[in-house]
């Protein structure tokens, strides 16, 4: 209690020095408020301010507005509200017009909070516009085969975003135009899975250079692309990243897929895995545009503990002396069971949030410290959303009610003692093929393939693609019907 106390104290007397440098002028007023802001005493001090309840179903998406007055969320009832977060009042809510969950939802930056893009299970790319005293037009603007989990919007454009969905497409969408132009759907490496197409689950752009964008799905890569090599014309194929990023022990293991990407202000490429650990990639950490087995980096302790079910196809003889180093890596939460949104979190990006199977969220210190877990629900926790501008977080999950965090606890909270650090149970990935529905939606994917290369006189890859898809469906139905009625739920986090 004596340690607690006297650290408390050392952090009190740390912002009276800065308040008193503020004072007699050795502080700027703006360095000031980026200190106490980005302060690790701020982040002890998370507490719930409010709770927002109107949706009747899950909240798939929370996301603010530009200058952060407006919340916007879309949820399992189809409907989108957009929210005062601070009073807790609703400013306006809409069916959305999908049929089908809402798994994110956006307002377009400088269009007066009036435009607002959404996509969902029903694979529909819609857009509303706000018109007078609060009367709301939806349209259909693109489709994708199966669910579309997310989008991204350029930054600082009121009309041009992207979209991912798990039919692998990737889409460019431009609102002056109503305009989807199909970029390329996301192959599989050296065809090392039977499933042709990288079932995307999360796409975002870089804030210092939009023209690239990295996506992320049902294999460990994290694929970048550069949005000006595409030719408008298409006159040549644009599906080859410019760079891949995966953890040197996670290249070539089928059990593990990304469900979340975040870009830092510094171009830092943040990925969270299912059934692994969240991953931070500096630029120069990539494998490059034909990352094979050989282009491994060397691994260290700190990329986490290794087991059987878990292993790297290199061997010892692959690391050389000119190794890259490994990814920071962010441990304690769970993320098995959704497909779970990563964020960065402080003015500078000077931690990383998520949140989890168990309930909580994580946030962790940019250098892989675990500091804080909140107990945000008593059910998965799948979107933590900061604010532009200030230390206040949002957070939905399965609970059909949102959170909002803000600094204001009077005592620090302090890390449980025992939150376990070590790799989840593994388990198949999320997107496994067990279902027609499945394999109709490859079929559809592997047709865009088959159109694309006959133009070029070659369909043999498509052929061979579609018998080992075939084959496949037909050896998981099998093992699918002899698993024992084993169905494990999500685990439990330990504390």
């Amino acid at each position: 209690m004596d340690v607690m106390r006297k650290r408390a104290r050392t952090s009190i007397d740390s912002t009276i020095v800065d308040v008193w440098k503020r004072e007699v002028g050795e502080l700027s007023s703006r360095n000031f408020a980026h200190r106490l802001a980005v302060s690790e005493g701020v982040v002890l001090r998370l507490d719930i301010l409010r709770k927002l309840e109107k949706h009747k179903g899950c909240v798939n998406t929370v996301s603010f507005n530009t200058d952060g007055e407006i919340l916007v969320s879309g949820s399992d009832d189809r409907m989108v509200i957009l929210w005062d977060w601070e009073t807790g009042h609703v400013r306006l809510s809409f069916h959305s017009g999908h049929h089908n969950n809402i798994f994110q939802a956006k307002i377009m930056p400088y269009t007066e909070d009036r435009s607002i893009v959404t996509c969902a299970a029903d694979g529909q790319v819609r857009h509303a516009q706000i018109l007078e005293r609060g009367k709301v037009e939806t349209k259909l603007i693109a489709e994708h085969e199966g669910r579309a989990h997310k989008l991204a919007i350029e930054p600082g454009s009121p009309h041009i975003f992207y979209t991912c969905g798990e039919d692998g497409l990737v889409q460019h969408i431009d609102l002056r135009t109503s305009i989807a132009t199909e970029l390329f759907t996301c192959q599989s490496v050296q065809h090392q899975n039977y499933m042709s197409a990288v079932q995307l689950n999360t796409i975002a752009i870089d804030p210092r250079n939009p023209n690239f964008f990295a996506v992320g799905g049902s294999d460990e890569f994290a694929r970048l692309f550069d949005i000006r090599k595409y030719k408008w014309d298409g006159s040549t194929e644009f599906g080859q990243p410019v760079d891949f990023f995966c953890p040197p022990h996670l290249v070539g293991d089928g059990n593990v897929g990304i469900t979340g990407l975040a870009f830092s202000a510094e171009r830092e490429l943040l990925a969270s895995y299912n059934n692994e650990f969240i991953y931070l990639f500096s630029g120069d950490m990539g494998l490059g545009p034909d990352p094979v087995p050989t282009s491994l980096v060397s691994d260290d302790s700190n990329a986490g503990d290794m087991s059987p079910n878990h292993h790297s196809v290199a061997s010892p003889a692959d690391i050389d002396g000119n190794a890259k180093a490994a990814p920071q890596v962010y441990k304690g939460h769970l993320n098995c069971e959704t497909v779970k949104g990563v964020n960065f979190y402080g003015s500078r990006c000077e931690y990383v949030v998520s949140g989890s199977d168990c309930g909580r969220i994580f946030i962790w210190k940019k250098g892989g410290k675990l500091i804080r877990v909140l107990e945000a629900d008593k059910d998965v926790v799948n979107c933590i959303e900061p604010h532009p501008h200030t230390m206040m977080l949002a957070s939905s999950g399965i609970e059909n009610d949102i959170k909002i965090w803000i600094p204001k606890a009077i005592d620090r909270a302090t890390l449980p003692t025992n939150i376990e650090l070590r790799r989840p149970k593994p388990r198949r990935w999320m997107h496994r093929m067990i279902s027609p529905e499945d394999l109709m939606l490859q079929l559809v994917s592997l047709q865009r393939r088959r159109t694309r290369q006959e133009r070029s006189g070659d369909g043999s890859d498509v052929r061979r693609d579609l018998l080992q898809m075939l084959f496949s469906f037909d050896a998981n139905s099998d093992d699918d019907g002899n698993n024992n009625g084993d169905t494990t739920g999500a685990e439990e986090c330990s504390t």
